[in-house]
């Protein structure tokens, strides 16, 4: 029946896997499309080829979908940022996403997980929330338009 539908809808499922320089140019355009101010692919470029950086991303076929990058420190990592493109929203894959790369940074040795959402962000709060994730701080105007950040934290 899945493959009926993926014939019929042109998508089949989404595979996960790591993130390469290759995939600059679509991380990019995704990236863009999700926040006010979109990086663009030489920044991504960089992050992507920056030892202390892990990325993963969610394709179907040939296209990237979605993707996630953290920068690791220590035994601590950052999510840098995490994104799914517009039209694949709201199909539940932003949180197998987010546990394959908990999975690989516990496997690395980071022991902490930190990153800032939008209080007003309720999609990604809820996400973070379920996987486990808990404020640790508020970042009064952080974000352009005067908006607040949540820190938020995980122990793996």
């Amino acid at each position: 029946m899945r493959k009926l539908f993926a014939r019929l809808f042109g998508r089949g499922a989404p595979a996960f896997g790591e993130a390469r320089p290759a995939d600059a140019a679509a991380i990019a355009a995704i990236h863009a499309a999700s926040f006010q101010r979109g990086w663009g692919e030489d920044e991504i470029q960089q992050l992507l080829s920056d030892r202390n950086v892990v990325a993963h991303r969610a394709a179907s076929g040939r296209s990237l979908i979605g993707f996630i990058l953290s920068r690791r420190a220590a035994n601590e990592a950052e999510i840098l940022s995490v994104a799914i493109a517009p039209a694949w929203r709201g199909r539940a894959l932003a949180r197998p996403l987010l546990d394959l790369h908990l999975r690989r940074l516990a496997g690395l040795g980071v022991r902490s997980v930190f990153l800032e959402v939008d209080e007003h962000n309720a999609a990604a709060c809820r996400l973070y929330r379920r996987a486990g994730f808990y404020e640790v701080g508020r970042r009064e105007r952080y974000y352009q338009g005067g908006g607040t950040a949540l820190v938020l934290r995980r122990d793996l």
